[in-house]
């Protein structure tokens, strides 16, 4: 009698669960139809597209490896562009990583008018790409800009700048460090820091240890996941700048800041070769794929957890 009792419920329970998950898909339902539609579709006729010669105005035609061919024998803008991005990754992400890091330490102190430095340290991020970039434009100016008008009045010649084949590249650094050491990054830094434990500063401070001491024996190693976190997002973020360089340079003087992705631009929306630019694209994906996966190999040297410093 209780087996035939207890049969039905486990009947009844399960055509509840069932319901419940239909009744969960169903809400989930327009998100699965915009992902699949608006993502993945995008993607999948990127990557055949790649494969073809498509001009926007002409069919398109299968080519096969033809446009991977000619990027990595031919064309030398390709070579250039991925030249340029990675000397930019190289130069600015470290720079950028060590800045937002001295920012949040300076900010994680218990100082009076913390708050206030706080938001003027964040305040640069907050502008928009196309207000900075205009307003970067008019003081890196070689003729009328504010920067060299005050270094002709300590006798110093200003440079040309964004103007200057030599000196756009740091131009454009300079912008790129002004609206980045203190955004995001510094506040993810920021967070990290505040998650150490003040015990473990006392506790080293009754051992003898100093300032130094404490920063590189505590400090550091308790804030190296955060570090890897910031690593991998400045490196995907590093090889998709464009914005900056769109408004400032238009990857000029003589392609001096032509990074990759302002080349697939370009290729896209002014020669409308979406074929060689879908190519370009999913060139990038698999670049920053790699780096990320050696990353990620390379972190367990480096990075150090909790549960494995407790250890």
């Amino acid at each position: 009698m209780k087996l035939s009792l207890a049969l039905p419920r486990t009947r009844e329970l399960s055509a509840a669960r069932r319901r419940e998950a239909i009744e969960g898909y169903l809400w989930i339902l327009p998100w699965i139809i915009g992902f699949l539609a608006f993502t993945v579709g995008p993607m999948l006729t990127s990557l055949y597209l790649s494969f073809c010669d498509y001009r926007v105005v002409s069919p398109v035609k299968f080519v096969g490896f033809q446009n991977y061919r000619y990027a990595f024998t031919i064309d030398n803008l390709f070579w250039l562009s991925l030249r340029r991005t990675l000397a930019w990754v190289v130069f600015t992400l470290p720079l950028g990583i060590l800045g937002s890091l001295v920012a949040a330490m300076l900010l994680n102190r218990r100082l009076k008018g913390t708050a206030l430095y706080r938001t003027l340290f964040f305040l640069p991020s907050l502008t928009p790409i196309v207000a900075a970039a205009i307003l970067w434009r008019w003081i890196l100016h070689p003729d009328v800009g504010v920067l060299n008008y005050l270094l002709s009045k300590v006798g110093i010649r200003g440079p040309g700048w964004m103007a200057s084949v030599e000196w756009a590249m740091p131009a454009m650094a300079l912008i790129a460090l002004w609206t980045g050491v203190g955004g995001n990054r510094m506040i993810i830094f920021l967070a990290g820091l505040q998650g150490i434990p003040e015990e473990l500063y006392e506790a080293a401070e009754i051992d003898g240890a100093n300032t130094l001491q404490k920063a590189i024996r505590l400090t550091l190693p308790l804030l190296s996941p955060t570090m890897f976190f910031n690593l991998v997002l400045g490196i995907i973020g590093s090889f998709q700048v464009f914005g900056m360089a769109f408004i400032t340079t238009q990857g000029g003087p003589a392609n001096a800041t032509m990074f990759y992705a302002l080349n697939l631009y370009f290729q896209a929306f002014v020669n409308f070769d979406m074929g060689y630019a879908s190519m370009l694209a999913w060139t990038m994906l698999v670049i920053i794929l790699f780096l990320t996966v050696v990353q990620l190999v390379l972190s367990s040297r480096w990075v150090y957890y909790e549960g494995e410093l407790r250890r």
